[in-house]
């Protein structure tokens, strides 16, 4: 079996984690999106919201028939409407975000007060990352150490917002 012809058959495992941070990502800002599509006033905004709404749609119409292709990933009998886990990987979502932004913004900053402003955010963020994973991972709601369980709340996750 030629390698090209392996690769059709399963994902890598860095590329199935990969996958993961996108799916997991988009589908809880799909959901955020939804929940606030209603309060925006500004037709303009709407506009984009909704071009949001539809893109990222798509985007996890796209990536979820991948799934089948991870190594091991099995689907999980969802669980009731408590949204814990969202709330939770909202704000995850978001510290990871802040994390990745503020070390960006280090790098793109030229004056040493506004840098250290920048890594005294940076710290808070990683803090703030590391509380949140700790709260999911202790609770059940991130099981970052069973790819199975990880990609199969990915495809739960999806499957929601899509539906909602």
């Amino acid at each position: 079996m030629s390698d090209n012809s392996r690769a059709k058959q399963h994902l890598a495992w860095h590329e199935t984690l990969e996958m993961h941070e996108l799916v997991a990502s988009q589908a809880n800002h799909l959901t955020g999106f939804k929940m606030h599509l209603p309060n925006v006033q500004d037709p303009a905004l709407k506009a984009l919201y909704t071009e949001a709404i539809q893109g990222t749609e798509q985007n996890l119409r796209d990536l979820l028939p991948y799934y089948p292709m991870a190594p091991k990933a099995e689907m999980r009998a969802a669980k009731g409407a408590d949204m814990t886990a969202f709330f939770a990987g909202h704000l995850l979502g978001y510290a990871k975000s802040a994390v990745r932004n503020y070390a960006i913004a280090i790098t793109e900053t030229a004056t040493p007060a506004l840098r250290e402003t920048f890594q005294k955010h940076l710290l808070k963020a990683i803090q703030l990352h590391g509380k949140t994973f700790a709260f999911m991972h202790e609770r059940g709601l991130y099981p970052a150490y069973q790819l199975d369980r990880l990609l199969a709340n990915d495809q739960k996750s999806a499957q929601a917002a899509l539906s909602s």
